[in-house]
């Protein structure tokens, strides 16, 4: 959580560092000795949090590997909320790479895949996605991609204008 604060504030450096010491602890633990509400956290979990820093830092690339590569390892489906969250930070690193078609397609996916999901965090991710597809400019793919997201319930709720922090 630390590497996300820091890669938020755009502190590159002190995000690696927290980065590293994080892989440290987790290649050190013993995932028999985990308390119950940490033993979700396996590497699919670790490689979503790289997604999520390096996304933020604009490591495009990097960003891509590691979230693919958490959604690669996630094959149960149940972390639905987890694998949304991962499923954006793909579809965002594919639009700062400049592929707009291949990011709202991963969008798609996020939205059909979070059709249940109750979040108000699912439709922050939604809104800064929109954010960045709009200063990607009017292109075709965010005009269709727009057509199909509207009917989500999500993507309706991230696209009001007067931000409610309630989801309906």
């Amino acid at each position: 959580m630390e590497a996300r604060a820091l890669a938020r504030l755009g502190d590159a450096k002190a995000c690696d560092r927290a980065l590293a010491e994080a892989v440290r602890e987790f290649e050190r633990r013993n995932p028999g000795d985990d308390p119950q509400w940490f033993q979700y956290f396996d590497e699919a979990e670790l490689s979503a949090e790289f997604g999520h820093c390096l996304r933020d830092l604009r490591r495009v690339s990097d960003a891509r590997e590691y979230a693919g590569r958490s959604l690669g390892a996630a094959t149960d489906g149940t972390f639905v909320r987890s694998d949304f969250f991962a499923t954006m930070v793909l579809a965002d690193a594919y639009l700062g790479a400049g592929e707009p078609e291949q990011a709202c397609g991963t969008a798609l996916v996020a939205l059909r895949a979070g059709v249940q999901i109750r979040s108000g965090r699912c439709v922050n991710y939604l809104r800064e996605f929109r954010e960045h597809l709009a200063q990607a400019g009017d292109t075709t793919q965010a005009r269709e991609f727009n057509e199909q997201a509207l009917e989500s319930r999500l993507w309706r709720i991230a696209s009001r204008s007067d931000r409610p922090s309630a989801v309906a």
